[in-house]
């Protein structure tokens, strides 16, 4: 199986790598994600609980990021194990570029499944894994969205603006991890 996709991110190059390298920024918007852990310098332990259809599992999966040329990409290697429920491993490679304020973000991945997943009709796993990603990308892209500026103390709201004020993405951490990694592990795992 091939994947094949890319996404605009809405900030530059620099934060956008350094939020694909942020464990808690990636655990908190992958769907059913328990735990992702650095186990060594360019390797991760992930903890994914997915279903599709019938089929519920806990896949534990390891990530390792090979090929790093930071701020411009990497390549993923992971494999993961959901029990009786199936297996899945492959390869991603991850480009950034960037586009004026924004960073294109682009990745191709090959990926071999089994199991009880691989047996569930096509359509379903593809709607399952369509949706975990869209999901991830809107919740990734949201927290890397500038924050409106804080109204002046003096300037009273107007309705409709106190939802917008405050709340911008919360402080971005270290570096390299996996964005795409922790997305393709339950999207990949699932297809």
């Amino acid at each position: 199986m091939q994947l094949v996709g890319e996404r605009l991110i809405p900030t530059h190059l620099d934060r956008t790598w350094a939020a694909l390298n942020d464990p808690e920024i990636l655990k908190s918007c992958i769907a059913g994600c328990e735990s992702l852990e650095r186990t060594g310098d360019n390797a991760f332990a992930a903890l994914v609980a997915v279903k599709v259809g019938p089929v519920s599992a806990r896949f534990k999966g390891s990530l390792q990021m090979t090929n790093v040329q930071p701020p411009t990409g990497y390549t993923i290697v992971f494999e993961g194990q959901g029990g009786a429920a199936g297996f899945g491993k492959g390869s991603a490679d991850v480009t950034l570029t960037s586009e004026g304020d924004a960073t294109r973000l682009r990745y191709s991945a090959q990926a071999q499944v089994g199991g009880k997943i691989a047996q569930i009709g096509s359509r379903l796993v593809d709607a399952t894994a369509g949706k975990l990603t869209d999901d991830f990308f809107r919740c990734f892209e949201e927290r890397l969205r500038p924050a409106p500026p804080e109204p002046d103390e003096a300037t009273p709201l107007t309705p409709g603006t106190a939802a917008a004020a405050g709340g911008g993405p919360k402080g971005l951490v270290w570096a390299i991890a996996a964005l795409v990694a922790a997305a393709l592990i339950a999207w990949l795992l699932l297809r």
